[in-house]
């Protein structure tokens, strides 16, 4: 696209129907572009972006056809409208085939062959935001984001889409959930990316120094201050400042936090007013609303931080990415120790994905790391785990599903968690599931295909 406009390529060796089409594309606000035959036209789409080909399918030398071939070569997230003649219908259907998004009759209708142009727009944009989408979730997943289980998949399609804006990001999750982990990989999918992550735990900072730490002071603005310090929204300017625990927050710095969300400004201790370029991503492990109705936290902060809020499901929800999370920390712990240790058993894996894990992903990766360093063998098993692993509370036969969720990701995960349930045997598997055992190989050779 050229700014905000998207491109539009305009191919027919008919010139009074080019600058026909020309000028209805104009109106339409799209930046038009227009060659007399397909040669030239592909020269256009080397030099140019260009986001919809329409072009005729029957002229001299390079025809419609050759055209549409060169261009899905060249520029594959092109789409191609095809102009035909009620004669040549049949082949516009078989290019339709070989790429093209559609075709109109001559004579064209201004109303029809807007509508078409418009759609295929519609579907390139669509084209490119995916790919988009799947590029920034593969620079997620580098940062050891680790997970396919739906839930955390569209939780992270959230955090993902937020990146790029300005909105102020609410993470929402239990202690040991990778709150930081996603809040430090929205900063850097973000504009702010070059500029500093700066984060700071609410619970960890007395209430008495809270403001300081955030907002700095001038010299002699309390006993002690000897000299000015900056604070973290002035060390984060122009990046991301994290706040993590924000429920933890007395009324006081609830009150200046609101007012740097909504005026983009602050005053350090003692001092005058300072201008604020810093985007703010907070988290908690509180219930906000239940917060906000006990009065302990300030509704009209509440909505301010409520913007984007990203939802990250407890460890017990997701436990099929269990074994994923536990072969990244075995990799990851075996290198820091220097130690060869080649695998987790199943049995160990068993318990493992069993297990309740109340201290979420942050308890497993204590566990392996101490498994890691105590175990003398080169396979982890059941009795390099903790007692609390291999006694406690069990999850059996439980699949969490959020609301939204597509049905053939719901049906994936329920035949992956039965197997798992009944160690591989298909065929209970199908009972379980009240289907015949085909359907699951059927599925299986879908999901590895």
């Amino acid at each position: 696209m050229t700014g905000t406009q998207p491109t539009l390529l305009i191919v027919d060796d008919d010139k009074n129907n080019l600058l026909s089409l020309k000028k209805i594309f104009s109106r339409e606000s799209m930046n038009v572009l227009t060659a007399l035959d397909g040669r030239e036209g592909l020269d256009l789409v080397r030099k140019h972006n260009v986001d919809v080909v329409l072009t005729d399918l029957r002229m001299p030398g390079l025809g419609g056809d050759d055209l549409l071939s060169a261009v899905k070569t060249l520029s594959p997230d092109a789409e191609v409208v095809l102009m035909t003649a009620y004669g040549t219908v049949g082949t516009a259907v078989e290019m339709m085939k070989n790429g093209a998004y559609d075709f109109v009759e001559k004579p064209l209708k201004r109303a029809a062959i807007v509508k078409t142009v418009q759609k295929a727009l519609e579907k390139h944009c669509l084209v490119v935001e995916n790919r988009t989408l799947k590029q920034r979730l593969m620079g997620f997943e580098k940062k050891a984001i680790i997970g396919n289980h739906p839930i955390f998949r569209h939780t992270l399609e959230v955090a993902i889409q937020a990146a790029p804006s300005m909105a102020t990001v609410l993470i929402l999750g239990e202690s040991g959930t990778g709150k930081e982990l996603v809040a430090r990989a929205i900063h850097d999918n973000s504009p702010r990316a070059d500029n500093p992550f700066v984060a700071v735990n609410c619970a960890a900072l007395p209430e008495t120094i809270m403001e300081a730490e955030l907002f700095g002071y001038e010299r002699g603005a309390f006993t002690g201050a000897v000299k000015r310090r900056d604070g973290r929204f002035k060390a984060a300017d122009k990046g991301t400042l994290f706040l993590d625990e924000v429920a933890e927050m007395s009324p006081a710095v609830q009150v200046k936090l609101l007012r740097v969300l909504q005026e983009g400004e602050f005053e350090p201790l003692g001092g005058t007013t300072v201008k604020s370029d810093v985007r703010v991503v907070a988290a908690t492990n509180r219930d906000l609303e239940e917060e906000v109705k006990r009065g302990s936290f300030r509704e009209d902060l509440y909505y301010r931080l409520n913007v984007i809020v990203v939802n990250l499901p407890p460890l017990r929800q997701r436990l099929v990415d269990v074994p994923l999370l536990a072969e990244h920390f075995l990799s990851l712990y075996a290198m820091r120790n220097s130690k060869e240790i080649q695998a987790i058993s199943n049995e160990a894996m068993e318990l493992l994905t069993s297990y309740y894990w109340p201290g979420n992903v942050r308890e497993l990766e204590n566990v392996i790391e101490r498994a890691v360093v105590l175990t003398r063998e080169k396979v982890i098993g059941p009795s390099d785990l903790p007692s609390h692993v291999c006694k406690g509370e069990r999850i059996q036969g439980q699949v969490t599903f959020s609301i939204g969720t597509p049905l053939s990701d719901i049906e994936l995960s329920m035949i992956r968690e039965t197997l798992r349930y009944t160690k591989g045997d298909k065929k209970l598997a199908a009972q379980l599931l009240g289907i015949a055992p085909r359907t699951i190989y059927r599925k299986l050779d879908a999901m590895e295909g």
